[in-house]
């Protein structure tokens, strides 16, 4: 009978309705005739005897709406399978459905910027951002933003004081201090705890980017034109559009999302440059170890608690996972469920593993790791606007970076040039 995995995600929970669904990994010889997911309250462990939805246009990964929930009922749910040697179930998965439309209540303000695209320092709505992208808090609170066609990284405090951190303004590349520096649009950027660095991807010049807490800039990595070369000296190491990075706390590696070359990169702190994961292959999605593994356009990294990465694959409409191995497996959506994270262009973990993802489609979701469940936490997907206020009712436009300290998420609005913070009062 077919071998199926239960996605380990709902999604869209609502008092009555939330998505599930599976994918088969095996079937044999035999032809599957019918794919879905079954769901009860009462059994611990749902057949195709209890509720459940039916696909018989058979794919190998599949999404399924369950509709006519009962609120605030607790439901078993697992993904199935059924061929003509019998029916194979996944794993069950438990979840809540809410007894409000909105699983919580996310405030979203304007933070910093005006909207118009200039670079001026100030305070609050007074200061000018030109395209902000990546976005790194230190453990003061203090955000660092890759404001990517100023050329400039800058620094805005919690009071909202924002100043240029480093960089000239000078399109170009140039190691130097914080005033004489220059970047060539800064794509993401990383913040190391432990030493205080920052590590950027300047996206236009192929480049990995030092910054010590002085503002000194210096190159890590990269020879400063598009390639694919790996290195036991780091600067004769060659990427291709680089732009997620990540510090992993437990080795000191630096991770970096080769967009281009469709592959995380990995920086040794001796400056080994190699790969971590990522045949290269494109336009695929395939789970496996890390030299078979595929991704199309790895945008976004982050670390969970446990050490291991997670990629916003953009155009696989997914979230992966990398244990510390190296081995990829599918987290959340893919090119077949493309509207569960949409176009996932940044993720960040708080501190109870919860994790935030900016779809650049228009919205911010969160997927709750107590509950399993994900949900759009501010925004609509296809909505592009500006907009403060609560839930869907506020807009952004092509929102990018983002990052979590003191219980709030801010979110770099790219379109809007503007700095959007996101309180959650339940």
């Amino acid at each position: 009978m077919p071998t199926v995995l239960t996605n380990s995600v709902i999604a869209g929970v609502t008092p009555t309705s939330a998505t599930s669904g599976g994918s088969v990994t095996a079937s044999g010889s035999a032809t599957v005739t019918a794919i879905g997911v079954c769901y009860s309250t009462t059994s611990q462990t749902p057949t195709v005897s209890d509720s459940h939805t039916t696909i018989t246009t058979i794919v190998s990964s599949f999404s399924s709406d369950l509709t006519g929930l009962t609120s605030g009922a607790t439901y078993y749910v697992r993904a199935y399978a059924t061929s003509t040697a019998g029916t194979g179930y996944g794993g069950v998965i438990k979840f809540t459905t809410t007894t409000t439309a909105n699983a919580t209540t996310a405030v979203v303000s304007t933070f910093a910027g005006n909207g118009a695209g200039g670079l001026v320092n100030s305070t609050g709505t007074g200061a000018q951002f030109y395209t902000p992208l990546g976005m790194a808090a230190d453990a003061q609170g203090n955000l660092y933003i890759a404001d990517q066609f100023n050329h400039v990284i800058r620094k805005v405090t919690q009071a909202g004081v924002v100043t240029t951190f480093c960089g000239s303004g000078v399109n170009g590349h140039a190691d130097g201090s914080a005033t004489t520096a220059a970047f060539y649009s800064p794509n993401a950027i990383a913040y190391d705890s432990a030493t205080g660095n920052l590590y950027v991807t300047d996206q236009g010049s192929n480049l990995i980017i030092k910054i010590t807490p002085d503002g000194t800039a210096t190159t890590l990595a990269g020879i400063g034109a598009p390639g694919y070369v790996n290195s036991a000296t780091a600067l004769k190491a060659a990427f291709n559009n680089p732009q997620g990075i990540a510090v992993s706390k437990a080795s000191g590696n630096i991770l970096v999302a080769d967009a281009g070359n469709n592959r995380i990169r990995l920086i040794t702190p001796a400056g080994v440059v190699s790969t971590f994961t990522g045949s290269g292959y494109t336009n695929s999605q395939v789970d496996s170890t890390s030299a078979y593994a595929t991704f199309s356009k790895p945008s976004g990294l982050a670390f969970d608690s446990k050490g291991n990465l997670y990629v916003a694959d953009n155009l696989n409409h997914a979230i992966r996972k990398i244990t510390t191995d190296g081995t990829v497996k599918t987290f959340i959506g893919n090119s077949v469920q493309t509207t569960l994270v949409g176009n996932p262009i940044a993720i960040a973990f708080d501190s109870s593993d919860n994790l935030y993802i900016t779809d650049v489609t228009g919205r911010v979701l969160k997927y709750n790791s107590a509950t399993s469940i994900l949900y759009d936490l501010a925004g609509t997907s296809g909505t592009y606007g500006y907009a403060d206020g609560v839930n869907t009712a506020a807009q952004f436009s092509s929102p990018n970076g983002i990052a979590v300290f003191g219980g709030s998420i801010f979110i770099a609005d790219a379109g809007n040039n503007r700095i959007r913070k996101v309180v959650v009062t339940n």
